[in-house]
């Protein structure tokens, strides 16, 4: 594995055998119209903190190279995986293709690469992927409630119109932050670093 601090991050560029070279955890986050590009930059940080298998920047989201994003990111651009989506729905329907289904019987979850399982025993199918979205919603539970389950999608969204009901209807999950004081919400790096971390430990 490799570990480089911030001085060495910032004047380094990684090769596909770099990146071939990392453990990567199975989570995936989903930019959805991030409209500040140091917000953008703080993400793939926090891409990197979590090792996190791909970035997706959909939407208006700025993409690198962007000196903004550079700048807050630490070059961490330079080794987490990106992609570029027209629109959030899109990056998801990518990610739902991406892994297999799952057919629960009972409480054993089974690939569904299964000819062996009668369909009739299925309870219930669901995809091989879990899409969470950060956002007030009154759907939404709290952020430490929620079950996590890997592989895991994450969208944030900007802070000035929050993510469309189309994207939040094709979340299986929303959780958000609860909040004691006068300020009703938190940055998006902010709130999605803290699910990260919460998520993160049923890995461990």
């Amino acid at each position: 594995m490799i570990k480089l601090g911030a001085k060495e991050l910032r004047t380094t560029s990684s090769t596909e055998d770099d990146k071939k070279n990392l453990k990567k955890n199975p989570m995936y986050i989903i930019c959805d119209n991030i409209l500040d590009t140091y917000n953008t930059g703080s993400i793939f940080r926090l891409a990197d903190a979590v090792a996190a298998k791909k970035v997706y920047l959909c939407g208006i989201t700025e993409t690198p190279p962007n000196t903004r994003i550079k700048k807050a990111s630490i070059n961490t651009t330079e080794w987490v995986e990106w992609e570029y989506s027209s629109s959030t729905v899109e990056a998801i329907e990518k990610l739902r293709k991406q892994f297999a289904p799952r057919v629960i019987l009972g409480s054993e979850t089974t690939p569904e690469s299964n000819q062996g399982v009668d369909p009739g025993q299925a309870r219930m199918t669901s995809s091989g992927i879990q899409i969470v979205a950060i956002e007030q919603n009154e759907k939404s539970v709290p952020f430490d409630k929620a079950e996590y389950a890997f592989p895991i999608a994450f969208i944030v969204s900007n802070e000035t119109t929050g993510a469309s009901q189309e994207v939040l209807d094709a979340a299986d999950t929303i959780v958000e932050m609860p909040m004691f004081g006068v300020n009703k919400s938190l940055n998006v790096m902010v709130s999605l670093g803290i699910v990260l971390f919460q998520a993160i430990q049923k890995l461990k």
